[in-house]
């Protein structure tokens, strides 16, 4: 009898129940928001951080009830006006150090990619950050995670 070798259908993933310790490793969630422009090509949309200005994408802590892509899609909205379609696919993983109060934590974040279908003049943390659309290879440059930047880069949403 031959062995069946049909890939199983992706599955969903299933929100979280949050529990930890605070001093631990903490893992944190980002949404890749991209849009195609009128030739086909992909943009990617960076904010600002509210501390020091730099180019970042729309991340945050783990949401209870939520999905991964859903926790992320929420810091899309919250942070840069932006709400589209999640999809329950990482496209990997960088890291940080993150100050917290009178210590640093490391932070380990997901990536999501969400295609934006809308884009709001008006969003909850529109007065603390930047909104700009970029290419690809100039988002990339702009960002100062080398991993974060190698995802950028790398981002082809006709492999999703």
């Amino acid at each position: 009898m031959a062995e069946d070798t049909t890939p199983a259908a992706p599955r969903s993933q299933l929100p979280l129940k949050l529990r930890g310790g605070k001093t631990d490793v903490r893992g944190q969630f980002a949404a890749l928001c991209y849009r195609l422009d009128s030739t086909g090509a992909v943009e990617v949309c960076l904010i600002t951080s509210r501390r020091t200005n730099r180019w970042i994408v729309p991340k945050g802590w783990p949401m209870h009830k939520q999905t991964p892509a859903e926790a992320a899609a929420t810091e899309a909205w919250e942070e840069a006006g932006l709400t589209g379609r999640p999809i329950d696919r990482c496209l990997g993983v960088y890291s940080y150090v993150k100050p917290l109060s009178r210590r640093t934590t490391p932070v380990v974040v997901m990536v999501y990619p969400l295609l934006v279908q809308q884009v709001a003049s008006d969003w909850p943390e529109r007065s603390e950050r930047k909104r700009k659309w970029f290419p690809l290879a100039k988002a990339a440059s702009k960002l100062a995670e080398p991993a974060l930047r190698r995802l950028v880069e790398d981002f082809d949403p006709s492999k999703l």
